[in-house]
Order: structure tokens, then C-alpha cells, then sequence
């Protein structure tokens, strides 16, 4: 194993690359999520941005890149948002299951079955870097963060969703998510690869990046819906940009 990419944490989310579209599935979870994290970022970009949320394809013209992409449950939104999207995961089946999904809806997205820091040696850059729920799953934090801040044009911004590594996130997102509720496969995640949001600001901080905003996610059990939430203990999203734009 060298890079990122963590091959048993590949194999595990290939064997489970046919469930990504299915909402009573094993991404159930992340369907239910998701309505809260896209519209955490649609409002984040275009604040950021200047684009006004009203308008039918507000990112139009920005391009977005969605590292560990999956199923392309972000990419699909994106691209009907008006971005040009790139979507890549080290996954073989979901980047197959990703395209086949967007082809049958008639979507334009360039998904690719590649790695962040082979992408990082070319020459393309980004208007947006998504990281939507994958670092707490690659092998190479560190060379991940530095990776994807290179990926990322000058007054770009990058979003990063993740598990804050806690007694609570341990409690409701590994023995409550895995083994009580059975919402995730027991082993989807590993508590002690959960990261910090100092963790996170540390690691941008050393690549010349500042946290602009950090949002937390808390689930309601009454309504069965997620919402933004000040308790950053459990999952927790990042705003981040280049310091002083450059």
C-alpha cells in the first residue's frame, strides 16, 4: 500500500458499488445526508462566488472537482447546478457505477478511476475541491491534503465533510450507525481514523490554507432528517480557502 489509497478500504466499498443508488440501501445513510450537505454547499459557493441561489444553474462555469466520488451522489447535483464536474475514485466499480448512472440521466460528467495525487502531477486546477466523507478512509492523510490543495485554483475553495474523532462519534457513529441501528455495514468505518477538525486545520495550515468555516451536522431520531448544527462532535463539514487568496 503507498499513496492515498487504502486497498482494503477499496475492496470494501467495491463490494458495495451496486447499492450506491439504492436509498433503502447500504448508502442509505448518505441519502438522507445528503440533502443537508448539498445545500451547505450550494449556499457556501455562491456566497463565495457572488452567484445568487435563485437562479436555475448558479455554479455555472465553475469547475468542481469530487475526490472519492463514489456512486456520484454529489456529482450528479453539481453538474445540475451548472458546474463542470470531474468526479475520481480509486474504485474501479463505482467509478463504473457512477458513469452509468449519470449516462442514463443524460448527465455530463467526467468520472475517472484515479487517485488525487496522480491527478495532482498534471497541470489541471480547480475552481472547487470536494471531499465529501473520504479522508477519514484514505492511507496518507497528509500527502491527501497536500494533494488536493494543489488541485485548487488561487481563489478557490474547498469543502471537507468528516467524523470528528470523539467518545460521542464513537458511541453514535460506529456502535449506534453500524451496530444497533445497522444503517452501514459493521467495519465501514474505523473510529481511530477519524480526524479532528485541529487535525484538519493543522494539515491545511502546513499548505497555506485557513478554515473560513467549520459547521456541524447532527441527525434528529424524531424526524428521521439531518440539519447544520453548532455540535461539530460527530460529523462536521470545513470551508476552507487559500491564505490571503494566493
Amino acid at each position: 500500500m503507498s499513496g492515498t489509497i487504502d486497498d482494503r478500504e477499496i475492496e470494501r466499498f467495491n463490494a458495495l458499488a451496486e447499492a450506491w443508488w439504492d436509498v433503502e440501501g447500504d448508502f442509505r445513510p448518505l441519502h438522507m445526508f445528503n440533502p443537508v450537505r448539498l445545500a451547505y454547499i450550494g449556499d457556501k459557493l455562491a456566497a463565495h462566488f457572488g452567484r445568487n441561489t435563485d437562479d436555475s444553474n448558479p455554479l455555472t462555469g465553475l469547475g468542481l472537482l469530487d475526490v472519492g466520488c463514489g456512486g456520484g451522489l454529489i456529482c450528479e447535483p453539481m453538474v445540475r447546478l451548472g458546474a463542470n464536474v470531474t468526479g475520481i475514485d480509486a474504485g474501479e466499480k463505482n467509478i463504473q457505477i457512477a458513469a452509468a448512472h449519470a449516462k442514463s440521466n443524460g448527465l455530463s460528467i467526467d468520472y475517472r478511476q484515479t487517485s488525487v495525487e496522480a491527478l495532482a502531477k498534471g497541470k489541471e486546477r480547480f475552481d472547487v475541491i470536494l471531499n465529501m466523507e473520504v479522508i477519514e478512509h484514505v492511507a496518507d492523510r497528509d500527502l491527501f491534503i497536500r494533494s488536493c490543495c494543489s488541485l485548487l485554483k488561487p481563489d478557490g475553495v474547498m469543502i471537507l465533510a468528516t467524523l470528528n474523532r470523539t467518545a460521542k462519534s464513537f458511541a453514535l457513529a460506529i456502535i449506534g450507525a453500524e451496530y444497533i441501528l445497522r444503517w452501514l455495514p459493521p467495519g465501514t468505518h474505523q473510529w481511530d481514523k477519524f480526524v479532528k477538525p485541529s487535525e484538519i486545520a493543522a494539515a491545511l495550515r502546513k499548505n497555506g490554507f485557513k478554515i473560513d468555516d467549520i459547521t456541524g451536522a447532527a441527525y434528529n431520531p424524531i424526524t428521521g432528517s439531518w440539519r447544520l448544527s453548532h455540535d461539530v462532535g460527530v460529523n462536521y463539514m470545513v470551508l476552507a480557502t487559500r491564505e490571503n487568496g494566493q
